[in-house]
């Protein structure tokens, strides 16, 4: 009986084991270039949205009057949303200003709120 469920569970693991290897070949000798060109383009977006988000946030931190502690910034297609509180109206304007002048920004969706610390 323990060696039917070992039997089982071996090959249990060889079926994972070959799935596994089957799904992480390369598929480039069936469809050519396109297919070594695809992958990358897919992770691209989400790379660059990443970068743009820290680019913009290092352009807060280093602008003065500026309190980023709570400060989100996302982005997505260049379209940058600015949200969190800051202490008073004149920082929200700045930090939209800020964020419009670094490059690759398209546009700048300013959801700050003014919070008294």
């Amino acid at each position: 009986m323990k060696s039917v469920n070992f039997l089982k569970a071996l090959g249990a693991v060889v079926c994972v084991t070959v799935a596994c290897s089957v799904y992480a070949q390369d598929n480039s000798a069936a469809s050519g270039a396109a297919a070594t060109t695809a992958a990358p383009a897919a992770a691209s977006p989400k790379k660059a949205d990443r970068k743009l988000g820290y680019t913009v946030r290092k352009a807060l931190a280093k602008a003065q009057g500026i309190d980023v502690s709570n400060i989100a910034v996302r982005s997505r297609g260049g379209n940058v949303t600015l949200t969190g509180t800051v202490p008073d109206q004149g920082q929200i304007d700045q930090a939209g200003q800020v964020a419009q002048g670094v490059a690759g920004v398209k546009s700048v969706a300013n959801k700050l709120t003014v919070m008294q610390q």
